[in-house]
């Protein structure tokens, strides 16, 4: 059998690359797409080097083990979630194998299967990893947790429903939004510079109305229950503390109506 090494490598690293996406979303972890695919291409040139000669030691269990932490290593190193999404990362692995293999089965598919069945077979195992563990890990947890939020110096606190099911992040870095009643956040800009209720309404006009040069402020794009294009006014802020976990600087979303039917609570956030 004739293998060719630069097929190995672009196969590896492409397939890698989409399960460290699949592991990264499903662990709530910010997408850092340039260390994911630095850790792609450590998995692409892992299985490229095991094809060489001399190089049979690496199929060893201890040296696959290996790359994989390497792998996540590089992709989330640093991370607070590291060993949950390194976890996460070894399932979905396991879990696309076995979907790779089943593929092939009904299909048909030689022994052997080439660069578009793989990469055909990863894509479709992608989208339904992500359906099947999103859909799951909806509304598993709901908490109630303190929120202290901070702005150029400016501070504000509010209890925010930490929920499993809200999905709503960060289109740019895929991190958690915190959606809060727009008149709750008063504490946060200076006096009469507060969005009211009409500008809330109306975020385009809105947006329009902040200075130009200011961007921290932008336009986030939702979909709810009744709601299929919608948009909120959201700032970024300097800090968020929330239940005593760290999120850094996070997009909040000012709502213009109550997030709460019973009051209980004026922000949402994801797990």
């Amino acid at each position: 059998m004739v293998v060719y090494i630069d097929e190995v490598f672009l196969l590896n690293a492409l397939v890698d690359y989409l399960l460290l996406l699949s592991a990264a979303k499903l662990a709530g972890e910010p997408l850092h797409r340039l260390r994911m695919a630095l850790g792609a291409l450590l998995g692409g040139l892992y299985a490229a080097f095991v094809f060489l000669p001399g190089w049979g030691f690496l199929e060893a269990p201890l040296c696959k083990l290996a790359s994989a932490v390497g792998m996540t290593l590089l992709a989330f190193g640093g991370s607070r979630r590291l060993l949950r999404v390194s976890l996460v990362f070894l399932g979905v692995s396991a879990a696309f194998g076995g979907g790779v293999l089943a593929l092939q089965l009904l299909a048909g598919a030689p022994a052997v299967l080439d660069l578009k069945t793989v990469l055909l077979s990863a894509a479709v195992c992608y989208v339904l990893l992500t359906l099947v563990f999103q859909r799951s890990a909806r509304h598993v947890g709901r908490e109630l947790a303190p929120a202290h939020l901070e702005l150029e110096g400016r501070k504000c606190v509010l209890t925010v429903l930490v929920d499993t099911g809200n999905t709503l992040t960060d289109p740019a870095t895929g991190r958690a939004v915190l959606v809060a009643e727009g008149e709750k956040l008063g504490g946060l800009f200076p006096p009469g510079q507060c969005p009211g209720p009409e500008e809330l309404t109306d975020p385009v006009k809105a947006l329009e109305n902040r200075e130009k040069d200011d961007r921290r402020w932008r336009l986030l794009p939702y979909q709810a229950v009744g709601v299929t294009h919608g948009l909120l006014l959201a700032v970024r802020v300097d800090r968020a503390l929330i239940g005593g976990e760290d999120y850094g600087s996070i997009l909040v979303a000012l709502s213009p109506t109550p997030v709460s039917d019973g009051g209980g609570y004026s922000g949402l956030i994801g797990a």
